[in-house]
């Protein structure tokens, strides 16, 4: 598929020299540049927290998979706020 995209004059030249120093095409470099930022974005995305408890056994049965902002307001709720 064919595409117009705009990039800076110093990136596309930085580009153009690298793939010719490697010996690949324009196109290659940013394929391989694309890939490789929507794998990171995917694996980013995937990725779960590891929140460390201290004295007990981590987040209530009620509260498993809940967003931060119920977490938050629990946590908050017997000071007031």
């Amino acid at each position: 598929m064919k595409t117009t995209i705009e990039l800076s004059d110093a990136l596309i030249e930085q580009a153009r020299r690298v793939a010719h120093r490697e010996g690949a095409t324009l196109r290659a470099l940013v394929e391989e540049g694309l890939q490789r930022s929507l794998k990171a974005r995917r694996q980013a995305a995937g990725r779960q927290l590891d929140f460390p408890s201290y004295g007990g056994g981590g987040l209530t049965d009620e509260l498993q998979g809940a967003p931060w902002s119920r977490i938050r307001d629990e946590i908050y709720r017997e000071r007031g706020a």
